[in-house]
């Protein structure tokens, strides 16, 4: 199964660079203008670059399973976000190396006396500039999820037809057959990914409707949501996979948000997730009554001990709210009765009575007999017995298996971005092979 996903992975990157790098093989076909020297060369190669790298920036956030599926969901998202300011510098680089090699072309910055070509790719360029901005400083600025999502969307299409609208204005880019060929596939591949997205599968989802059984509070200022389905049989998913929740009469809203499930893989209805109140959206769980309908886009991610079945045991590293997909995949081992072999959980958290699922987890160690569970509390109660501060190296040189032969344990690790850094540079520097820990980011937006 690993070697399948390296080869998947592998295939899917030159996909990906072929893509990329096609609009600058083509620049080499056909007549060329005499005025083009090296720079105006070189400035036109990163503009096409860019512009190729700014519309696949749409097939990685279409949710395509098969793409996805080597690397995560996740690792996808992370990717998307930083290539995105890669292609932002190609594109800026096009018209600031232009500027340099002939100052007299500033002069297509007037956009009341330019061209149409360079109106288009002023805009372009502007629009391109607030999506960024937007995108990187949304939280500082206040800009709630759904309609920072709706204007990131709209932004990024209307900056495609821009660039392409300069693109085609200018004419020399598109003078031979091939080239018309190249531009129009990828015009239909937009096209055809935003029907995708926008109408095709809202309209699936319509045809399998879930709805609201009950909300239940958890510890940690946590709500564990229950739907159910209606009228179809449900869905199914691996322990530690997420989903995408739409909430309200229609999936064609934009009111969508991804989550992790926390109930078993195994009696998957209802299905639920377990949401811990940090934002805008997530204080409204609590409020939702039972009968809301819910629609449901899923399953996502790898992020799952289904993928490692040889494993002769698995260590669980949860931070705060990252307990909810390991949640999942304990309460999966239970329901599978699967206690062969070790299962460790090393569960950080700030106190005591803000431990999610703390009663469940103690009875899970009756259950499975080779579950053993440390507490790492930052603010422990008196006279606490068990760990306290931080998950440092020491604590997990205590706890984890001696034996760190590559795949001899797996290391399961979820919680916040500090956390996951630090013991993951542990791990490595506790001699834990790298193919031996799996993480889930919590940021997909």
């Amino acid at each position: 199964m690993r070697t399948q996903r390296i080869l998947q992975a592998i295939f899917w990157i030159a996909v990906y660079i072929a893509l990329a790098l096609a609009p600058l093989l083509l620049l080499l076909i056909g007549p060329k203008s005499p005025r083009q020297g090296f720079w105006q060369l070189l400035s036109v190669a990163l503009g096409f670059a860019g512009l190729a790298m700014m519309a696949l920036q749409f097939v990685l956030t279409a949710r395509f399973k098969t793409l996805k599926a080597p690397y995560g969901s996740d690792i996808v998202y992370h990717f998307h976000r930083q290539i995105s300011l890669v292609a932002f510098a190609l594109v800026l680089a096009h018209p600031l190396i232009l500027f340099v090699a002939d100052p007299r072309t500033l002069g297509l910055l007037n956009f009341v006396t330019a061209p149409w070509r360079a109106r288009a790719a002023v805009a372009a360029t502007l629009l391109l500039i607030i999506l960024i901005a937007l995108s990187l400083w949304r939280k500082q600025i206040g800009l709630d999820y759904t309609p920072w999502r709706v204007s990131h969307g709209i932004l990024g299409a209307l900056i495609l037809i821009l660039a392409m609208i300069h693109v085609i204005l200018v004419g020399i880019y598109i003078n031979t057959p091939l080239k018309e060929i190249l531009w129009t596939v990828y015009g239909a591949i937009w096209i055809v990914l935003l029907l995708y997205v926008r109408i095709l599968k809202p309209l699936l989802l319509l045809r399998k409707p879930y709805e609201v059984e009950q909300v239940v509070q958890e510890r940690g200022n946590a709500w564990s949501l229950s739907i159910k389905p209606v009228g179809h049989a449900g869905m199914r998913f691996m322990p530690g996979q997420f989903a995408w929740l739409t909430f309200g009469r229609s999936p064609f809203s934009e009111t969508e948000h991804p989550f992790s499930f926390s109930s078993s893989a195994v009696q998957t209805n209802p299905i639920t997730f377990t949401i811990k109140e940090l934002g805008d959206f997530t204080r409204t769980i609590k409020e939702l009554p039972a009968g809301q309908r819910v629609y449901l886009d899923g399953p996502f991610g790898i992020f799952s001990i289904d993928h490692y079945p040889d494993a002769s045991s698995f260590v669980f590293i949860a931070g705060g709210i990252g307990i909810v997909p390991l949640m999942c995949m304990l309460r999966t081992v239970a329901e599978r009765g699967d206690d062969t072999r070790p299962l460790l959980l090393i569960y950080a958290a700030d106190n005591w009575e803000g431990v999610t699922f703390r009663e469940e987890l103690e009875a899970l160690t009756q259950r499975l007999k080779q579950l053993k569970v440390v507490y790492v509390l930052r603010n422990p109660p008196e006279n606490w017995q068990g760990e306290s501060g931080y998950v440092t190296k020491e604590l997990l040189a205590r706890y984890l298996p001696s034996a760190r032969e590559p795949h001899s344990f797996e290391v399961i690790l979820c919680g916040p971005q500090p956390l996951m850094d630090a013991v993951e540079r542990d791990l490595v520097q506790l001699g834990v092979f790298i193919g031996n820990f799996h993480a889930e980011q919590f940021n997909l937006v």
